[in-house]
């Protein structure tokens, strides 16, 4: 999304990149929603005769229409998000980033969001979606990357590595499970002597 430089390797993207990466990125406090709209739209590389073509849809999607002229410090982190969504998935992107920011809002703008995002994989845009949420990347993924500690734990097809992940969870589950029975059986005998 370029917040970032790579620490190594390179990276080649070929279209626009609209991202969802944290609440406010790419807002500033003291502009009006509308105002902070076009930021973004310049930010991502779009005329403002573009981002004028998609306002209307923008708006309506966030359903924020009687907060946009107030400025985006006064909103709620519900509203952020409903903005930054709104206008991530509007000025059509080609590849859109969208980092676990899914999970605030109401269930009304979730279930949007999430038929909103069936609609541009429909379309051929390429979603990179990062979540802990496994339903979530279940309903989204068709592949998945599991990052263990920073460390790439599996690739593959969402079920399968949802599926190792979930077995992975359990056997440290009941690791830590005997390391407990085992401390509490010492502790007993200890008392005994």
């Amino acid at each position: 999304s370029g917040v970032h430089r790579p620490t190594s390797g390179s990276i080649e993207c070929k279209g626009r990149i609209g991202g969802l990466l944290e609440l406010g990125a790419g807002f500033h406090p003291d502009l009006t929603g509308i105002e902070n709209v076009f930021l973004n739209g310049s930010i991502m590389g779009l005329s403002r005769r573009d981002i004028k073509r998609s306002l209307d849809d923008i708006v309506a999607f966030s359903g924020l229409e009687q907060f946009l002229h107030s400025p985006v410090k006064f909103y709620s982190s519900g509203m952020y998000v409903r903005l930054g969504f709104s206008i991530a998935v509007n000025l059509e992107p080609d590849i859109l980033i969208i980092d676990e920011v899914l999970t605030v809002g109401d269930e009304e703008f979730q279930r949007r969001c999430m038929q909103h995002i069936s609609e541009l994989r429909y379309k051929g845009v390429t979603i990179i979606l990062v979540s802990h949420s496994l339903e979530t990347v279940q309903s989204v993924c068709d592949r998945v990357a599991w990052l263990d500690g920073g460390e790439l734990a599996a690739i593959g097809r969402a079920t399968e590595v949802i599926g190792q992940y979930l077995q992975e969870v359990k056997q440290v589950e009941e690791q830590e499970a005997r390391a407990s029975i085992d401390s509490a059986g010492t502790k007993q005998g200890e008392e005994r002597s």
